[in-house]
């Protein structure tokens, strides 16, 4: 027997799908996440699924974001150009907010002490203005010692252009003090912008020791259930995956790990249905992320930012990421009341442990999943196939703290919560469609996680989008999308130039040299070179502006013939964008490559046909739906639903770990892979 496995680490629950190569059968695992050690949680997920020759095993992990975000890093100092100390706490001009009185700037990650600096200095074409004083170097690393730091990070002004002297500054920390966590620039970000440079580099750095401790426990635990080292990769935030042994060097990489799994896994199913244009829903028991999938192609940012908000500007990090926007709202978000009595849902989680109300593990504040209960739209008996068995007095009790000081009953209380959550979830929606220059309209939704599935079809009524499309396993459809991802690697170098004022050649050459450095990092990776695809980019802007607009760029070599085409692309999508074109010069800023290692798929298998709907039938139960008003509901168990079946709403489809509610009005039926399409009637 040969194993392809993948493993997704959740807030709530850790996720395991695996790939029987000898039966062609995909089998699935759920258990709680272990937040003290991670890696507990993945080994019990793979010991309980008895699996035997594991080849493959991809793994999403939130530890990198968690460290982040919950500040548990290394101590971590700075070492940077003389004068430059302060790029971390000068930052940006712009703000989210500008009507904002009380807005203060985000602390950075290393304070002013730590911030060391030394005497070396580069113009912006990387010609050499002040040699690299070495014994500045070592003095640093003295003093950051002496303040006792556990983590360097290494920045210099303009090293973009020329890293010699981030190389030998690198070379001198290795040599005075071997065994320290250090991070240079040049190893991440390859562009210009100077303070997003800085703090991508410093928070590589932060969380360097935690990310190396986590996977070196990580590879000692799957040692001992005989999972080689040349067998384990990482999910990275590109939407590709690595060794680990490259995801520890650089481990920034994996800040959004787990949610681009389902991003792949929701492309994958884009393409299997002809659906160019999606959007994707991933609601878990801590979190609800969207993203776009448009024409087929997944959006890969460099301008991404973690605990950016409305309000608060948050930490950007220049590295490519999937370009995924995440809110507080999942099914273990906790109502609360705020000092002027207004209900408030998220973004603080019950999380694993204790969880929602109902899980009857102590804990005592309601919830977005204790309110579904009590409305009817989740099975208390069937929650993870009658694993948990949910106690509704308890969830009663709880949401009594929001009804009684709001005047509701407790089924009042839960709608509003529901409807709050699901108005967040509406708002998260359209930041990457409508704020986008995109209509919802012209999309299909794809919606998976535990929560997805029954929060999809009231938040496509809202916005009028006509399909949703539940696919198989969704509450496990981050770590399959895992399985669906190849080796990817990415390259950046910054050219300013203005595209009529440069050969189309010179620029090929520069993109054809970065290839050629992709190819010696797949090598070592053990790719095979006719198993490489790359794709290139370049970020343009009109001549003046500020911001670029990210535009494919046709591979092979680049005639003249190939100018009015780029130059034509850009204007498409800087009209879609910003809704304007203008006849103005044209720049280059940025130059792109991204590396496709291809590796081996599983494939969607069918299934069997069978159009009558009673066989499924469980049960009917009375549901809430708000405003469209209370239903006896056809409730169905998922598994006996063969394909071309068709059901009327208002039902609910169960299945282990995911409720789908269908809304009165609406149709669903079920396709030929076992996918729920639920036509919204909009």
């Amino acid at each position: 027997m040969s194993i392809r496995a993948a493993v997704d680490i959740g807030g709530t629950f850790t996720d395991l799908v695996y790939l029987d190569e000898t039966r062609g059968q995909i089998g699935l695992g759920k258990t709680s996440t272990t937040p003290a050690r991670f890696e507990e949680g993945v080994i019990t997920a793979l010991t309980e699924a008895q699996l035997r020759d594991v080849q493959f095993l991809a793994h999403g992990t939130t530890v990198i974001i968690n460290t982040l975000t919950e500040r548990k890093g290394a101590v971590t100092a700075l070492i940077t150009t003389r004068g430059f100390r302060d790029v971390l706490e000068i930052q940006r001009a712009n703000r989210p907010d500008i009507y904002n009185l009380l807005f203060t700037k985000p602390k950075p990650f290393v304070p002013r002490r730590l911030r060391l600096e030394v005497r070396e200095r580069l113009t912006y074409k990387g010609e050499v203005l002040q040699p690299l004083v070495e014994e500045d170097v070592r003095a640093a690393v003295a003093e950051a010692r002496r303040q006792g730091a556990q983590a360097l990070a290494i920045c210099f002004l303009h090293a973009y252009a020329n890293p010699v002297h981030e190389k030998r500054a690198l070379e001198i920390v290795r040599e005075e003090w071997p065994d320290v966590d250090v991070t240079a620039s040049h190893e991440l970000a390859n562009e210009w912008r100077e303070f997003q440079r800085t703090s991508t580099v410093v928070l590589d750095a932060y969380v360097k020791p935690v990310a190396r401790r986590y996977l070196e426990a990580l590879s000692q635990r799957l040692d001992e259930v005989g999972i080689g080292q040349q067998r384990r990769y990482a999910m990275q935030s590109n939407g590709g995956i690595s060794k680990f042994e490259l995801a520890s060097r650089t481990p920034i990489h994996l800040v959004e790990s787990g949610p681009v799994g389902g991003v792949i896994g929701a492309a994958a199913i884009s393409q299997l249905l002809h659906e160019d244009n999606i959007i994707t829903l991933d609601i878990g028991g801590t979190t609800a992320k969207s993203s776009l999938v448009e024409r087929g192609e997944i959006r890969v940012t460099s301008d991404y930012y973690i605990e950016r908000t409305p309000t608060t500007a948050g930490y950007p990090i220049k590295v490519p990421v999937v370009d995924i926007v995440e809110i507080g709202a999942g099914g273990g978000s906790i109502a609360w009341i705020d000092p002027a009595g207004a209900l408030k849902v998220g973004p603080r989680s019950a999380g694993a442990e204790p969880g929602p109300a109902c899980y009857g593990r102590g804990g005592s504040a309601p919830t977005v999943t204790d309110a579904n209960v009590l409305v009817g739209r989740i099975n208390p008996e069937y929650f993870l196939g009658g694993t948990i068995r949910l106690d509704v007095e308890q969830a009663r009790r709880a949401m009594m703290s929001i009804a009684q000081p709001l005047g509701l009953d407790v089924e009042e209380a839960a709608l509003g919560i529901i409807r709050l959550a699901n108005a967040n979830m509406i708002h998260l929606l359209k930041l990457v469609s409508v704020r986008q220059g995109r209509d919802p309209r012209e999309f299909a939704m794809v919606a998976f996680g535990g929560g997805g599935p029954m929060h999809a079809a009231a938040l496509a009524r809202e916005l009028r989008v006509p399909r949703v499309i539940i696919p198989p396993a969704p509450a496990h459809f981050s770590a399959w999308g895992m399985l669906m991802s190849d080796i990817r690697h990415d390259l950046v170098r910054t050219r300013p130039v203005r595209l009529d004022g440069v050969a189309m050649g010179e620029l090929e050459a520069i993109w054809a040299e970065m290839e050629q450095q992709l190819q010696e990092t797949f090598a070592a990776e053990g790719v095979q070179p006719e198993e490489v695809v790359f794709a290139r980019s370049a970020d343009m802007r009109y001549l003046g502006q500020e911001h670029t607009v990210q535009v494919p760029v046709p591979t092979g070599r680049l005639g003249e013939e190939a100018r009015p085409l780029v130059a034509s692309r850009f204007h498409d999508l800087h009209e879609q964008l910003y809704t304007f074109r203008q006849d103005s010069p044209i720049e280059l800023v940025n130059l792109r490559v991204a590396g496709f290692g291809r590796v081996r798929k599983p494939e969607l298998q069918t299934i069997a046909q069978h159009d009558g709907s009673e066989r499924a039938l469980k049960g009917q139960r009375l549901v809430h739906f708000d405003d469209l008003g209370r239903y006896e509901t056809r409730i169905y168990e998922r598994s006996r639903l063969g394909a071309g079946a068709r059901l009327e709403g208002p039902a609910i489809v169960e299945e282990p770990a995911a409720s789908t509610v269908v809304l009165p009005g609406q149709l669903l039926h079920v396709d030929a892979f076992g996918n729920l399409i639920i036509e919204t009637g909009e």
